[in-house]
């Protein structure tokens, strides 16, 4: 059986204040555990008013505290805005706390716009350095040298593992040559997760992590009884990309019955891209899609996102999704 996961966007939305949406992260991490599915994710994003994982390795803890054989982890850490003793410091005191549950993914992008980089006290130019962090890192959650002046502490040892997150051709390279996990995220990127793969599988040097690739893949996918409901609970994450496309940040919104009265035409062609590779239906369809990606892609483990505005209504998503995945025993 294949490994399923979920990307947490931990979603604010217009019924749900900031707590409110962290407790229904670790609420769906309860039940994701008890379904089947493998880990559960966090990314970091600033200044957005609808996501409420800022700080992201404080996120990742309190899920992780609710839970107890899940693996919780960055879907990703942005490196660009950190120094990497930092990063190793929080996720090796993590991986103390919750010994062989936490995944530290790592991204380049600096998930948020310029004027919030400038804040963060983090200059532009810092993604260009971003192989060399992902080796400072990688040292500083190896065991300690005898030597070695400058040790993270309590990280040192805990060698928390490390997955390279990517949207092109870049992050595949990196993966491959570092000898990383790569997970792609066309989620919201899909146009050139097939060339990134190949490239990953291609190039790939095995490592002390890992013997040969390992490719996870992003997908959002949204179950409910119907066909006909899920393109309904659907709406709320095609509002959200189409207010992404003109640069709208606002809390999640309700979903609506008909998404055309919603988006203007250029909203609608370029959020259509950004989700092509969504799979939106009853579980029959749901079932279908996933083994035609999987048969595509050839992946290695999906990890879903499925951004349902009511809290219910998307916990019965996931658990329709783990039954379609065939996991363990989902009880929609």
């Amino acid at each position: 059986m294949m490994p399923l996961s979920i990307l947490d966007l931990v979603r604010v939305t217009q019924a749900t204040d900031a707590r409110g949406a962290l407790l229904n992260a670790r609420d769906v991490a309860v039940h994701a555990e008890t379904w089947g599915y493998s880990r559960i994710w966090i990314a970091e994003h600033h200044n957005m008013a609808g996501v409420a994982s800022a700080a992201t390795a404080v996120v990742i803890g309190f899920i992780a505290d609710g839970t107890q054989r899940i693996r919780v982890g960055a879907g990703g850490i942005m490196l660009p805005n950190h120094a990497p003793y930092v990063v190793a410091e929080q996720f090796g005191t993590l991986e103390r706390l919750f010994p062989g549950r936490i995944d530290l993914g790592l991204g380049r992008a600096p998930g948020t716009d310029q004027l919030t980089l400038r804040a963060l006290r983090r200059s532009p130019e810092a993604s260009d350095l971003f192989p060399q962090d992902v080796l400072e890192l990688q040292a500083f959650l190896a065991p300690a040298g005898p030597d070695q002046r400058i040790v993270a502490v309590p990280a040192a040892g805990t060698e928390v593992p490390l997955w390279i997150l990517g949207s092109s051709g870049f992050g595949a390279s990196l993966a491959a040559e570092l000898g990383l996990p790569f997970a792609f995220a066309s989620h919201f990127a899909p146009d050139y997760l097939l060339p990134a793969l190949d490239l990953y599988r291609s190039r790939f040097k095995p490592s002390e992590q890992l013997a040969k690739p390992y490719a996870m893949v992003g997908v959002n996918i949204v179950a409910a009884d119907s066909d006909a409901e899920a393109r309904r609970l659907a709406t709320t994450q095609q509002m959200s990309f189409a207010n992404l496309v003109v640069g709208k940040r606002g809390l999640s919104l309700p979903p609506i019955d008909d998404i055309e009265t919603y988006w203007s035409g250029g909203q609608k062609a370029q959020a259509q891209r950004m989700l092509a590779r969504s799979i939106v239906g009853a579980p029959e369809t749901v079932r279908a899609g996933i083994a035609a990606l999987v048969a595509e892609t050839g992946a290695d483990e999906l990890i879903v996102v499925s951004d349902v505005y009511e809290h219910a209504a998307r916990l019965r998503s996931l658990a329709l999704i783990a039954a379609a995945a065939g996991l363990g025993n989902p009880r929609p």
